[in-house]
């Protein structure tokens, strides 16, 4: 029998190992699909010593005993010896791929999130570490002990005995190449002692390149100012008595709420323990992963552009403790540290930390839960945090820490706005950029300094239509508007890619004189190059950063001041620091005011504040201009004094009466299928069924729906939408998953049920 192999995570050996008279050894095991049910299998004894909990292994299912492949989730003893079982045919991992805390986060995701659990698990596991991506199949040789204690009597030939003595002196297994290489034989004699059973062979995969580079700390800590110490003070505390806590940090923009994550990580590392560090996707450039190796060394990066080896090779960097600080976007939440310490969650406020597709987590809900289950704090900081996170911090759920102040001191910048109905009355107005905004972006230019000018609207023109006939160019999988890119001569549909050259007559009447209408960021680049053509100006949008590392690549020209004018959507809008930018335009701060989504108003709240916040980072200072319809919206009012505590005065109280979160909790579900018919009376029978569920229990429900959600098409599938709320946190899981076990929708319909949902479209 092979060795068995050493855990990646410090253990207790398990119970089921001790023998047992007249019990056999049983395991539970959870499928990726088809069959949500977990299933009981016989453990054979030939595999009893390297199954555990966290591997992979091949099982036979069904009648034909097709081999499938299956997660191993618990293993008992069961003294039904007569209960039928089929046996497990082998087990797939040399070593355990999650910890038994991460099996019991991933079967609360499950529950809680209404997914199956081997869904849930194959999420987890990245595929590259699933496929081990980057290694190869490898055998190693070893001398039984029988062997050992009578190898000096042993008669072999001359070649066979030196092989035999290299393999006896070797303190590890040892592969046959290298046996072969230090007696200066072939094969042949290694091969004649595995037939006379006197060394025995194991094959296990070894990763092909399996070092990471070692970096020296080069940078020291920098030196706090109060506001820094009094935070770092009370992670410090939380720290020291080995507690779970929840900190929400509440910093400005600039107020170097980094730093006090650098520290508090330094203590963790400290105590031989490792640290979680989550940020936005969109801000985990190699310049931030750089800041944090010159002041930790080692640290381990997880993200979407990884490749499967480079995935694999860093989750097992991870696994082996040896790394103390892992930096990645939301599925670093996953990563397997053994000795983990502290999370911390940067912008926490950033709707990227919502996974949209099966299961759809949130990882600031996982992080919570993982973090109190290993007793260790969770630290969140935003300068706009949730209103979940806000109101949970008021209720004494999270514990609460304000850093009001820049470090330096430094102001923050002077915010105004520029009433975009009076620009637009003006007969002498032309685009986008108002007399205002372009008498500033001048004098800012002129003083050297550099400008940033936000519009949240890709392409040129938002829709295409016809004054004659007043027929709207749309996608006919989604019947949106589609979005003109004049640079390609496209007409493009931003949700399911498709794409037309742009007319040039209207389809349905024939009329020449099509109108382009709307403002898009290609639009915006037209007009900045033909306002300031002796300037450098750069956009920056998912149609221009679509190469690999162009993201980098437009920041370091911004940086070295090459480009003085930077452009863009959202993109732009957070963890930018570049000292230089003395002013910040927001071209339209409506676009995103009245969606009908709930949380319209802090979406824009926080943008205005987040892209504000890019500006005034020196001596020089900065200031901010606002482009609005609406300038005494209360979101706007807020954003411009950055004043979050009026902004959340005002929207919770509203959220509060309407039963949203964070005063209640909310799922929503989507059917949607081919036909318009049978998707509505699909949709029809799921609500009535958790509505008769909800008056059978004592739960307080609002069930609003089915109706056509906000995109009633999307890729060809019409989308019915229900909505519902309830007082109880996990009430409304269990019910749904209750009332709808055993219902199955027509051929062609689909219907995803999304809890807490971020995306109401």
């Amino acid at each position: 029998m092979p060795e068995k192999q050493h855990n990646l995570f410090d253990v207790e050996p398990p119970e089921w190992e001790a023998d047992a008279a007249e019990e056999r050894c049983v395991a539970t095991v959870v499928l990726p699909t088809g069959l949500t049910r977990p299933l009981d299998y016989s453990v054979p004894d030939t595999l009893r010593a390297e199954l555990e909990p966290g591997r992979r292994v091949s099982v036979p299912l069904g009648r034909g005993n097709r081999s499938v492949i299956g997660y191993c989730v618990a293993i008992e003893n069961d003294k039904r010896t007569n209960r039928p079982l089929k046996e497990i045919d082998a087990v797939l991992d040399s070593q355990r791929l999650l910890s038994p805390g991460l099996l019991r986060l991933t079967e609360w995701m499950a529950d809680y999130y209404l997914c199956p659990w081997g869904q849930v698990l194959d999420t987890v596991i990245p595929a590259g570490v699933r496929s081990g991506a980057g290694t190869r199949l490898t055998t190693f040789l070893t001398v039984p002990e029988e062997v050992v204690a009578k190898s000096a009597s042993l008669k072999l030939p001359a070649k066979q005995a030196a092989a035999l003595k290299h393999l006896l002196a070797e303190a590890k297994p040892t592969t046959p190449g290298e046996v072969a290489e230090a007696v200066g034989c072939t094969q042949a004699p290694i091969t004649a002692l595995r037939r006379k059973g006197l060394i025995q062979s194991e094959v296990r995969r070894v990763g092909s390149v399996d070092a990471q580079e070692d970096q020296a700390p080069v940078e020291p800590h920098l030196k706090m100012n109060p506001d820094q110490t009094a935070a770092l003070a009370v992670i410090m505390e939380s720290l020291r008595r080995g507690q779970h806590e929840t900190i929400l940090i509440h910093g400005v923009t600039g107020s170097g709420k980094t730093e006090v994550y650098m520290q508090a990580i330094s203590e963790v590392i400290s105590y031989g323990r490792q640290a979680i560090v989550l940020v936005p996707e969109i801000s985990l450039t190699p310049q931030t992963v750089a800041r944090f190796r010159s002041r930790f060394g080692r640290v381990a990066v997880l993200h979407s552009h990884l490749s499967d080896v480079e995935r694999h090779r860093q989750w097992s960097h991870i696994a082996s403790g040896n790394v103390p600080v892992v930096v990645g976007a939301r599925s670093a939440v996953f990563a397997p540290t053994p000795q983990l310490g502290l999370i911390v969650i940067d912008e926490e406020h950033e709707t990227s930390f919502k996974q949209d597709s099966a299961p759809r987590y949130h990882a600031r809900e996982v992080a919570e839960r993982r973090a109190s289950a290993e007793g260790i704090p969770l630290l969140l900081g935003s300068a706009t945090p949730s209103l979940e996170s806000y109101a949970r911090s008021e209720a004494g759920h999270y514990r609460l820490v304000e850093m009001p102040q820049r470090i330096f001191n430094r102001p923050l910048p002077t915010v105004a706005t520029i009433d975009l109905c009076s620009h637009r009355q003006d007969r002498h107005a032309r685009g986008a950029i108002s007399r205002q905004l372009h008498n500033a972006m001048a004098e800012a230019l002129r003083d050297g300094g550099q400008v940033i000018l936000l519009l949240n609207r890709r392409g040129f023109s938002t829709h295409i239509q016809c004054p004659s006939c007043g027929e709207v160019l749309r996608c006919p999988e989604c019947e949106i508007a589609l979005t003109h890119h004049r640079k390609k001569q496209l007409a493009l549909c931003h949700y399911c890619d498709h794409q037309t050259p742009a007319p040039d007559r209207c389809a349905a009447c024939g009329f020449t004189g099509l109108r382009f209408s709307g403002q898009g960021t290609e639009r915006l680049e037209d007009e900045v190059r033909r306002r300031f053509p002796d300037e450098n100006c750069l956009r920056m949008d998912t149609d221009t950063m679509q190469r690999r590392g162009s993201h980098e690549e437009a920041l370091a020209k911004f940086r070295d001041g090459e480009v003085r004018i930077l452009l863009g959507t959202q993109m732009i809008a957070k963890g930018l620091d570049f000292p230089n930018v003395t002013l910040v335009g927001v071209i339209n701060a409506d676009t995103a005011l009245h969606l009908p989504d709930f949380r319209a108003a802090e979406r824009t709240f926080q943008l205005v504040t987040q892209v504000a916040g890019r500006t005034g980072r020196s001596e020089r200072g900065g200031h901010v201009l606002v482009q609005t319809c609406q300038p005494e919206h209360p979101a706007i009012q807020a954003a411009i004094r950055h004043d979050y505590v009026r902004f959340a005065g005002g929207e919770l109280p509203l959220r509060k009466a309407l039963r949203y979160p964070p005063f209640g909790s909310m799922l929503r579900i989507v059917v949607r299928g081919p036909s318009e018919v049978t998707a509505r009376e699909f949709a029809t029978t799921l609500s009535e069924r958790i509505r008769q569920a909800g008056e059978e229990s004592d739960i307080c429900l609002r069930l609003l729906g089915p109706a056509p959600a906000p995109f009633a098409k999307l890729r060809g599938k019409y989308r019915f939408a229900i909505q519902l709320q309830a007082s109880q946190e996990d009430s409304i899981s269990h019910l749904v998953a209750a009332a709808t076990e055993k219902i199955k929708p027509p051929d062609g319909v689909q219907w995803i049920a999304d809890v807490d949902p971020i995306d109401m479209m």
